[in-house]
């Protein structure tokens, strides 16, 4: 299995940089069968009933791109220079593992200031990145993260917009609640309430799990034989009472439904081999590509996702290899809007 057989052309003017308004009124390509049907998202009450149940990460996304400058005494007086950082992810320690730029002009020891709100000790330095302790904790670093931080915009639309504003809304599930994430579930960013409201009344379940993205799920995949990928690590948590709730909709026959690649692996990697989902409570790096049994999953509600990425790798587990790239081709044949901002697909299997 070879990373290039994953690989599709996309022309650049498919990739959303902003999301549809409201967000229900974005596309949807319902992949059924053999057939596939054009129609939005405000659709799935049509799509969904009694006996289905969405599994919905409630992860929150941080503002976790930050601008701050660092000073230093040089021979010729003050020097200060301007540092940008992106959160990764909490350490053991009360400390938080981060990228930053320009990563080697930083020394251990010296501090940098997000304005008056925040500042960080650099406390290790690595390769790839350091380590900061702010000096701020709970409820005061998060007041002031909101103040001085700005959301982490996937790279793919980075590159062509900075965040604004309007990203600390649009970036965000609207059940998003624990805290934690440096990307958001995007497949959630379509639900607003009133889709909430008509699907529930149409007999639709829903149940929360939390899997804080990191922004490993943006790294590519560099092996050429894919089964050799090691997959970054992510912390989720399946509840007792979430747990409960899919086993009881797989015993009376129903569908299980992950909103999200990031809610059906961490729903997979709490499922024992015959199916039963345990409480979860732990870091997982399951990795799904064709050839995985899935154990849970009757069907997927997910965005468009890159050329060459784990995303597009599991996608193919679900409904093959040959059939995705019917489903993308068609999808770029007809101008569907691709990755976080972009439009959604309900794949079923």
């Amino acid at each position: 299995m070879k990373l290039d057989d994953f690989d599709f052309h996309l022309p650049e003017g498919l990739i959303a940089t902003r999301p549809a308004r409201p967000r229900s009124a974005a596309r949807l390509l319902l992949a059924k069968g053999d057939a596939i049907s054009d129609l939005h998202v405000r659709d799935l009450t049509d799509l969904l009933g009694p006996g289905d149940l969405l599994v919905l990460n409630d992860t929150k996304v941080i503002p976790a791109r930050l601008t701050g400058s660092r000073t230093r005494q040089t021979p010729q007086g003050e020097a200060v220079a301007k540092v940008e950082i992106t959160l990764l992810e909490p350490d053991a320690n009360g400390g938080w593992k981060a990228l930053a730029k320009p990563l080697r002009k930083l020394k251990q020891g010296e501090t940098i200031h997000f304005g008056e709100a925040l500042s960080a000790e650099v406390t290790e330095i690595a390769e790839a990145g350091l380590t900061l302790r702010f000096d701020a904790t709970g409820e005061a670093f998060d007041a002031a993260l909101s103040q001085v931080g700005a959301m982490p915009l996937p790279p793919y639309i980075a590159a062509l917009r900075a965040p604004d504003e309007a990203d600390r809304e649009d970036y965000q599930t609207v059940w998003a609640r624990n805290t934690g994430a440096v990307a958001a579930p995007t497949a959630s960013l379509h639900f607003d309430a009133d889709l909430l409201e008509a699907l529930k009344a149409r007999g639709v379940r829903f149940v929360h799990v939390t899997l804080h993205v990191g922004a490993g799920t943006f790294l590519p995949v560099k092996v050429e034989d894919v089964t050799t990928h090691k997959m970054h690590g992510e912390w989720g948590e399946v509840t007792p009472e979430a747990a409960e709730a899919i086993n009881a909709t797989r015993a009376a026959g129903g569908r299980v439904i992950p909103v999200g690649t990031t809610a059906l692996r961490l729903i997979e990697s709490a499922a024992s081999e015959d199916g039963i989902v345990l409480p979860f409570r732990d870091v997982t790096e399951i990795f799904i590509y064709p050839g995985y049994r899935f154990r849970v999953t009757d069907a997927l509600m997910t965005n468009f996702h890159l050329p060459k990425s784990t995303l597009l790798m599991l996608v193919s587990a679900l409904m093959g290899q040959d059939r995705i790239r019917e489903i993308y081709r068609h999808a770029v044949d007809s101008g569907y809007r691709f990755f976080s901002y972009g439009d959604a697909s309900l794949l079923i299997p």
